[in-house]
């Protein structure tokens, strides 16, 4: 009798253990995180690959399928799980979210703010970098530097055509306001021949390299390891980085990538949002005093060689700066100029429109 009762009794069992691990599983939010292959958003990807490495931080990510899904530890427990989704530029992280498919992020601070502009319901967190962008002409180009290719520009017969991976990019953007202080005429359209540069959309960061290799372009701006996956392959040379830009000093330290939320995550999910960004503030910190690991990482992730990696130059903010926030403003007031802001950040600085931009409460609870 008693032996006909033990396979009930374990059939019982793994039923009321599997119904308390769905309860439990159920508990758990699974949130879909949106990034970029790029060495802006290293601190994710180190995250991601340093796993349990990072416990004694009071939160990392637990790989359940490495480069898919992840665990969110926080208190010795998983709070969150993150499907991750690669996307190709900060405009289409911009565009995802609005359309409800990302519940957190990180893309330009630019293209974020172009969607806000639109009343995409999100949120910028924290700072990723700044630095990390590049000019790039073909290898065999007789151009050295930037006032070469201002002469240049200014000789030419026909617009010199320039590719960028987004409209909204943070390098793009940064190209095109020192070209207009230079005096240079700037165009999208192919038919204005009367323009000195014609900037070309390719769409996404993959696509910048061919483009220069096949002549398609003049020259590509774009952030980093684009442009030294360029040199390393022998297909451009970098004449200037975006930080050397003249006016002296006046590029330098400019934001570039951000963590992000949507309005709805902020709202239900609080505990996973401050434990996401205390993770990318610590990870930042951490790839600041461990900039050859770190770069090493990225390059095994994105499948790039690793000098290429660790060449890079970018500076990962723990906490936003005083310098951060008036980069910032220089920014929008670039946009504002090109007429890129259309809706509620129109004619407005950073000042005006922080509640609209920012949730920063995240931020300023992380203790480095």
């Amino acid at each position: 009798m008693f032996k006909n009762l033990r396979p009930m009794f374990l059939v019982a069992a793994l039923a009321v253990f599997f119904i308390a691990s769905g309860a439990l599983a159920a508990d758990v939010p699974t949130l879909k995180v949106g990034y970029i292959f790029t060495t802006h958003h290293t601190p994710f990807i180190v995250a991601a690959q340093k796993g349990e490495a990072f416990k004694d931080m009071g939160v990392y990510l637990r790989p359940v399928v490495a480069k898919d899904r992840y665990e969110l530890v926080a208190g010795g427990k998983p709070i969150a799980v993150f499907q991750l989704i690669v996307t190709k530029s900060g405009s289409e992280t911009a565009a995802l979210f609005a359309r409800n498919q990302l519940d957190l992020g990180m893309a330009s601070v630019t293209a974020i703010m172009a969607g806000i502009d639109k009343k995409t319901p999100m949120k910028i967190l924290s700072p990723l970098q700044t630095e990390g962008m590049g000019l790039v002409v073909p290898k065999d180009s007789p151009l050295k530097d930037w006032n070469s290719f201002l002469e240049h520009l200014k000789s030419t017969k026909k617009p010199v055509k320039i590719g960028y991976h987004s409209p909204t990019s943070a390098p793009r953007i940064v190209l095109e306001g020192a070209l207009k202080q230079a005096g240079i005429k700037v165009t999208e359209d192919p038919n204005e021949q009367s323009a000195q540069v014609l900037l070309a959309d390719l769409k996404e960061t993959t696509n910048m390299i061919p483009a220069l290799a096949s002549k398609q372009v003049d020259a590509i701006v774009g952030p980093s390891p684009f442009p030294e996956v360029a040199v390393n392959r022998g297909v451009g040379r970098i004449i200037v980085d975006l930080r050397d830009l003249p006016p002296k000093g006046y590029w330098h330290d400019f934001p570039c990538c951000i963590t992000v939320a949507s309005d709805q995550t902020i709202v239900t999910h609080p505990e996973v949002v401050q434990k996401f960004v205390e993770l990318m503030a610590k990870t930042n910190a951490w790839c600041n005093k461990n900039k050859l690991e770190a770069g090493t990482l990225t390059a095994q992730w994105i499948g790039l060689p690793a000098d290429t990696a660790k060449s890079s130059m970018l500076v990962f903010l723990p906490k936003f700066t005083q310098s951060w926030m008036k980069n910032a403003d220089k920014l929008m007031s670039i946009l504002n100029g090109m007429g890129n802001f259309k809706g509620q950040l129109k004619g407005k600085t950073i000042e005006e429109v922080k509640p609209i931009l920012f949730d920063t409460r995240f931020i300023d609870k992380v203790k480095m």
